[in-house]
């Protein structure tokens, strides 16, 4: 007798959960890639503006993740919970699970934004600004934090979304928000059509944009009919936010956001090293993230899939079958990472270079950069020396992508395995796992190897290594030790 008979489940179907995986998750892995895509077309389009720009913009990639730490924690939670409720047929509890959330969320929104405003210019001097970097990263975090509600809108209700199975919703609402931010930062960032030349304000402005659209979108499929949580029957039934919803959905968000902040920690002890090491190897560091950017947003929609199914799974009582839609996630990631790490192998090096284009303008007591150049060297203002630094900052990443080549390989699995023991409430192990590797191991080893070794931006590199690989193997013995399904959310 098979274990899955003497558990009184249903004979599993391979084949069918394998597309029924598929199905869940390329929504979620389009629309995490276009998101990444957009970021890294705008991120070429402020290059334009030099590597000073793409040095600015990095800077407030970390601080704006930390400040969005809790809202992910949430949206694990939410989805978790939905789906679990999904399977065990309470959609009225769904329902209040989604707006305890939601109230949660907005109280949480408003605190932080205020604290993240007024903090600005600290936060860019501790995440390693300088001279040439430090006002333009002041200017566009602040913006992208005013549109912090915005976002949060998008991320709950997408993530009731997700937990319930609808991820082609997410895709399109984030597809439709990429979409309008590319295009305004056409528009913002060069001043086309009449519009104002904004710059790096330009860039962000077109950023807020695009997530006030997609929020609007989230919020209008909340009428539809064909929505698991509907705004109708909320005000219909007169659904209110409970504590025993709120325990349960900050019991999950608890570890979920500490996981978070650990990593987001140590992501920016690494950001600041980066950092000190110079702005033409910052921005060599920050390209080469939006790059491994694209192994996370193959691993998002895996990651999606994996917490509605085997939350759905574990809730109805079939523990054999969310082991199995876990494994068959991974797989199916594992598949996506070669070919990711091929791609990267034949085309790494021309990715590189398109953040290169030209130096940023720059000026000496008055003079413009031909003149300065002619008078004191060309070297020191970028202008004839422009073509050496780009070869040399395109060299830099070419050699960082074999990291890449070797890290996606183990980032998709490790944040699959994480997912299914979020989707049972596993979220403590998670934690320590986050504690260990993040803040630990590649806090440590990025220091030693630059600081000790002088390997610089490898240094570096080879710390966030040691992370991924470490959580995978963390992570997969939890996975594959199994009693993971054995827990109640």
């Amino acid at each position: 007798m098979t274990q899955a008979a003497q558990l009184g489940e249903m004979p599993l179907n391979r084949r069918s959960m394998t597309k029924r995986a598929l199905s869940t998750a390329w929504p979620a892995m389009a629309e995490s890639f276009f998101v990444t895509l957009a970021g890294m077309i705008d991120t070429m389009m402020v290059s334009t503006l030099g590597p000073e720009a793409v040095a600015a913009v990095g800077l407030t990639q970390q601080p704006k993740f930390i400040s969005l730490t809790l809202f992910f924690g949430l949206n694990v939670a939410v989805s978790a919970l939905v789906a679990r409720r999904k399977g065990e047929q309470r959609r009225e509890n769904a329902s209040t699970v989604f707006l305890t959330a939601l109230t949660l969320s907005l109280i949480f929104c408003a605190v932080i934004t205020a604290a993240f405003l007024i903090l600005a210019p600290q936060m860019m001097q501790l995440a390693g600004s300088n001279a040439d970097t430090h006002d333009d990263a002041v200017v566009y975090f602040r913006i992208i934090i005013a549109g912090t509600l915005f976002n949060v809108l998008t991320m709950i209700i997408n993530s009731a979304q997700r937990g319930s199975g609808n991820t082609r919703l997410s895709m399109i609402t984030n597809l439709t928000s990429s979409v309008v931010n590319v295009i305004f930062n056409y528009l913002l960032i060069g001043g086309n059509f009449g519009f104002p030349k904004l710059g790096i304000r330009g860039a962000a402005i077109a950023t807020v944009l695009g997530t006030v659209v997609s929020a609007a979108m989230a919020v209008f499929s909340l009428t539809r009919h064909s929505s698991y949580i509907r705004i109708q029957d909320i005000l219909a039934k007169k659904l209110r936010a409970t504590k025993s919803d709120a325990k349960a959905i900050w019991r999950l968000t608890y570890n979920t956001s500490l996981e978070n902040i650990a990593m987001r920690v140590g992501f920016l002890a690494t950001a600041l090293i980066a950092a000190r090491l110079g702005t033409d190897e910052f921005a060599v560091h920050n390209v080469e993230m939006q790059l491994l950017g694209l192994g996370f947003a193959f691993a998002d929609g895996m990651q999606v899939a994996a917490i509605a199914l085997t939350g759905e799974s574990l809730g109805a009582g079939r523990k054999t079958e969310a082991r199995t839609y876990g494994q068959i996630c991974q797989r199916i990631g594992l598949v996506i990472s070669v070919l990711l790490s091929i791609l990267l192998l034949v085309g790494g090096r021309w990715f590189t270079s398109v953040f290169f284009t030209r130096p940023a303008p720059q000026t000496v007591m008055g003079a413009d950069p031909a003149t300065a150049a002619g008078a004191l060297g060309a070297n020191l203002f970028g202008v004839t020396a422009w073509p050496a630094r780009k070869q040399i900052m395109i060299g830099m990443g070419v050699r960082i992508n074999w990291f890449i080549m070797i890290i996606v390989l183990l980032q998709i699995s490790q944040i699959i395995f994480s997912a299914c023991l979020r989707a049972a409430g596993d979220v403590r192990y998670t934690l320590v796992g986050a504690l260990i590797s993040v803040s630990f191991i590649r806090t440590a080893v990025t220091v030693v190897l630059v600081y000790v070794f002088h390997m610089g931006l490898d240094g570096i590199w080879f710390g966030i290594l040691s992370d991924q690989l470490s959580r995978f193997i963390m992570m997969g013995l939890r996975f594959k030790k199994g009693n993971w399904v054995n827990l109640r959310i």
